[in-house]
C-alpha cells in the first residue's frame, strides 16, 4: 500500500489488517518507541492491536493512547520515537488506514514516506511473521488525552462567554472539543458528540453535508457553529448568521488574528491569502504543509479544513482550531469580519477515474497526486489526482465567475478527452 497525501487508506479488509502488523515491524525496528492512538470507528481497535502487534515483536515499547482525536497522537510524539494514529480521517466508515507522525507532530516526510513503501512492497520485514520472538517490547497505556486538553486551555482565552454549537460527527473529536470548549468558558450545543463510531452524516465537514446547521444557529442565536471529521484533525465553521465559512476564509481570518505574517498553503488555495501574507504553496495534502511548516512560516493550512498551528505541533489540529475559533468569535463579529474579505469565484469538481495516477501522467503532471496548476493572469486551474479516492479532482479560481468556469471546464474537457481516447486505443 502507498501512502496517500495524508497517510495510508483503503477500505477495511485482510490487506489492510497485514499492511498494519508490517507497519508497526518497520517502526518497531526503527525508533525506540512508538505511540498508537485510534479513531471511533468499528475496525479501529481491530488495525490498532495488528500494529501494536507488529512493534511489540520488534523489541520496541508502545504507548497507548487509546480513542483520542489524530493531533493527541501528533502532539504527543516521544522525543526518540514516533507515532501512528489507526484513522480514515473524513473517509467514510468502511474505510480506516494509518497516519505515521515524526516527533513535533509532522507527518512523515515524503522521502520517509517512499522509504516505507518501499519495505512494505519488499516485505523486508515480513520474514519472520511465523517465528516467536525471543525478546518482545512493553505495551502501556498513558493519559495523553488529559494532557493534551490541558495544553489547549491553558493557551485560549475567551474575552466573553460566547454560544457555539458543536458538532463532531461521533467522531474522535467527541472525547476531547467538548472538554476544551466547555472550559473555555463556552456555552455549548452539542450534536453527534457521542463516540459511537457510526456517522450520523457524512464526515467530511462539507457545506452540503451540513445544511441542518445555519437554522440551529439562527434558532439559538448563535455565535456561529464548529464541526469536526472523524479524527477531528479538521474544523470548519458557521459565522452567526448561519453561513458557512469556506477554507479559504478561514484561513484568512486565522492568518489575519494571528497576525501571521508568513503562511503555508497549498496549490488549491484562493489567490485572496497573497493580499494578507507571504505565501508558499505546496502540493495539495497536510503532510506537504507540514513538512514546509518544519522549516519556514508562522501558520498554514489549506481549504479542506486542516489548520497546523506550529507553536502547537506540526499536524493539523482540529479541536485547538475550534478553541481559537471560539476566542476569536469572542473578540470579533466574524460575521463582519467575513464581509470585509474579498472573495473570488472558486469552483471544484471531481471526476470518478479508476486509473487517476495513469491519466495525469500523461497529461504531464510529474507527481500525479500533486498534478498541474496552470496559472493566468486572471485566475489559475489545478488538476490532479486524489491520494485517498479513485478520482480526479480539478479546482479553478477566477477573479471573475465566468473566468473560474471557463477555467474549469477546460480542466474537465482535457481530462475528458484524455479517457476517451484511452477507452478506444
Amino acid at each position: 500500500m502507498r501512502f496517500g497525501s495524508s497517510g495510508i487508506r483503503s477500505r477495511y479488509g485482510s490487506e489492510l489488517v497485514s499492511t498494519s502488523l508490517a507497519l508497526g515491524q518497520i517502526l518497531g525496528k526503527k525508533y525506540r518507541e512508538v505511540l498508537v492512538g485510534r479513531d471511533t470507528r468499528t475496525t479501529s481497535r481491530i488495525i490498532e492491536n495488528a500494529f501494536i502487534a507488529g512493534v511489540l515483536s520488534s523489541d520496541c515499547s508502545v504507548r497507548s493512547a487509546g480513542l483520542v482525536p489524530t493531533p493527541v497522537v501528533a502532539y504527543s510524539v516521544p522525543k526518540r520515537g514516533s507515532g501512528c494514529m489507526v484513522t480514515a480521517s473524513h473517509n467514510p466508515e468502511e474505510y480506516n488506514g494509518l497516519k505515521v507522525f515524526n516527533h513535533g507532530g509532522a507527518s512523515l516526510f515524503k522521502a520517509q514516506q517512499e522509504e516505507i513503501e518501499e519495505l512494505l512492497k519488499n516485505g523486508s520485514t515480513n520474514e519472520d511473521h511465523r517465528v516467536i520472538p525471543r525478546h518482545s517490547g512493553k505495551a502501556t497505556d498513558s493519559a495523553f488525552l488529559d494532557t493534551y486538553i490541558r495544553g489547549v486551555t491553558s493557551a485560549i482565552h475567551c474575552g466573553k462567554r460566547g454560544r457555539i454549537i458543536l458538532d463532531c460527527g461521533n467522531g474522535a473529536g467527541s472525547v476531547a472539543s467538548p472538554a476544551i470548549l466547555g472550559a473555555a468558558g463556552v456555552e455549548l450545543r452539542c450534536l453527534n458528540c457521542s463516540p459511537s463510531g457510526i456517522f450520523p452524516r457524512p464526515s467530511e465537514p462539507l457545506e452540503q453535508h451540513l445544511l441542518y446547521l445555519p437554522p440551529l444557529v439562527k434558532a439559538w442565536g448563535a455565535d456561529g457553529a464548529v464541526v469536526h471529521d472523524g479524527d477531528a484533525d479538521r474544523m470548519m465553521a458557521f459565522d452567526s448568521r448561519g453561513r458557512f465559512i469556506t477554507g479559504d476564509q478561514m484561513l484568512i481570518l486565522f492568518t489575519r488574528y494571528l497576525d501571521a505574517r508568513r503562511v503555508v498553503t497549498t496549490t488549491d488555495a484562493s489567490m485572496a491569502i497573497e493580499e494578507w501574507a507571504e505565501v508558499r504553496r505546496t502540493p495539495v495534502g497536510d503532510s506537504f504543509v507540514s513538512e514546509a511548516l518544519s522549516g519556514w512560516g508562522d501558520f498554514g493550512g489549506e481549504p479542506s479544513g486542516a489548520w497546523i498551528f506550529p507553536r502547537q505541533s506540526l499536524c493539523p489540529d482540529g479541536p485547538y482550531a475550534a478553541a481559537l475559533f471560539c476566542e476569536m468569535a469572542s473578540e470579533w463579529d466574524i460575521a463582519e469580519e467575513l464581509d470585509r474579505i474579498p472573495v473570488y469565484p472558486v469552483r471544484r469538481s471531481s471526476l470518478p477515474c479508476p486509473h487517476a495516477r495513469e491519466v495525469m501522467t500523461a497529461l504531464g503532471a510529474a507527481e500525479p497526486t500533486e498534478g498541474i496548476r496552470i496559472s493566468r493572469d486572471d485566475g489559475w486551474i489545478l488538476i490532479r489526482a486524489s491520494g485517498t479516492e479513485p478520482k480526479i479532482r480539478i479546482t479553478s479560481e477566477g477573479r471573475t465567475a465566468t473566468t473560474a468556469d471557463t477555467l474549469l471546464d477546460e480542466g474537465i474537457r482535457a481530462v475528458l478527452q484524455w479517457k476517451s481516447t484511452r477507452k478506444n486505443r
